[in-house]
């Protein structure tokens, strides 16, 4: 169960009480999560940040950010093999005078307790309960050694530091009902932020890529159906390939990553028609949305930014019918169950017969002032 965000009006920016202190697992430089922790940044200007290590230098003032003990061993460079000692890490963090925290959390970030501060005072956005813990069906991280940790009893000290914070709030539903399932508490519904502002104001992405990105994108076959995402096997790119098999339509796939040797070899398997960009730029991906016959999204995600991004710039889209893009999509594209292949050619066929969306109910539901209104006010109700 969870507690729905309040509605209302969005209030002009505000900026969070002063003493506070943000905390992320760990920063890259790509990311959903870190999209989220940018925005805290903004909201709370003077805040440290605290992290397990940073691999994005730059992205935030250096001065601002403070990494752990772990940053300094070679266990940064597996996140699998350090699991162990994340939880034990956020509980020893010396304090600087904070006087509250707000915590970016999808694995033990939850956990961050500091001397002298009340856990009334700590706020957790949750992404998600560590997948790999809670829902190892959906991350391959759940498997081997990440699951022998699991049954150990880690799964215990995760639910009872669950129980500290006084509030939570879940960047979807689904989330919320998978916090309810693994820690037992509930959770206010907040979704993560989307620059639609930004996205829907430029008509055509097409015009505003470099001279070899347009020859790429103007090579491409028409139509086509795109499959955009890190390639890896839980995003399920091979049934967008599938689909496309089936409904005698061209796939684009736009990513990198461990999974393109497989996908490569399944689509020569079947003799489908499949063009690999590998990574594109911001702009191209955006060109990409616009000219997709549909954008198939068929991961199982907690929230899925990329969906919404392309509905932002007009694109169609079809997301699996289990996961926060069903939420996200409602109204807009189309849902499907990933594994029925017949049930998700179907869903294109109705999407693509669809006015392209727009992006005006986008802002109010998933925009960056709207994101920001309701963080403010989430902390406000309590300090």
């Amino acid at each position: 169960m969870s507690t729905p965000s309040p509605s209302g009006s969005i209030r002009p920016p505000i900026i969070l009480p002063p003493n506070g202190v943000l905390a992320h697992e760990w920063i890259e430089q790509y990311g959903g999560s870190e999209q989220v922790l940018a925005e805290f940044a903004e909201l709370a200007p003077d805040a440290d940040i605290l992290c397990l290590w940073n691999s994005a230098q730059g992205r935030f003032k250096e001065a601002r950010v403070r990494e752990s003990w772990l940053a300094r061993t070679p266990l940064r460079r597996s996140k699998v093999a350090s699991l162990p000692f994340m939880p034990m890490t956020w509980r020893i963090w010396r304090n600087k005078g904070y006087d509250w925290a707000l915590i970016s959390s999808h694995a033990f970030a939850h956990h961050f307790r500091t001397p002298g501060m009340s856990f009334e005072r700590i706020f957790v956005y949750v992404h998600s309960p560590a997948r790999y813990l809670w829902a190892p069906e959906i991350d391959s991280r759940g498997h081997g050694f990440a699951r022998t940790i699991a049954s150990s009893g880690l799964r215990a000290i995760d639910r009872h530091a669950a129980r500290h914070p006084r509030t939570l709030a879940a960047n979807s539903e689904y989330v919320a009902q998978r916090i309810a399932r693994s820690w037992d508490r509930t959770s206010r519904v907040i979704h993560p932020p989307v620059d639609v502002e930004r996205l829907s104001t430029v008509d055509d992405w097409a015009e505003l890529l470099t001279e070899n990105e347009r020859t790429v994108l103007d090579k491409l076959p028409r139509p086509f159906l795109l499959a955009a995402s890190r390639l890896v096997p839980y995003k399920a790119i091979d049934q967008t390939i599938r689909v496309g098999k089936k409904m005698g339509i061209p796939v684009v796939v736009a990513g990198a990553g461990p999974d393109r040797d497989r996908l490569e070899s399944l689509a020569e398997e079947l003799g489908s028609h499949v063009t690999f960009l590998g990574r594109v730029s911001d702009e191209m991906l955006y060109a990409l949305y616009q000219e997709a016959l549909v954008y198939v999204f068929l991961a199982v995600e907690d929230f899925g930014i990329m969906p919404v991004e392309a509905m932002a710039v007009g694109g169609r889209v079809v997301a699996n019918s289990i996961g926060g893009t069903a939420e996200t999509v409602e109204g807009i594209g189309q849902v499907a169950p990933a594994k029925d292949i017949e049930a998700v050619a179907e869903a294109v066929e109705r999407v693509a017969a669809k006015p392209r969306p727009n992006s005006l109910s986008l802002e109010k539901r998933f925009g960056r002032a709207r994101f920001r209104s309701e963080i403010a006010e989430w902390i406000e109700d309590v300090l």
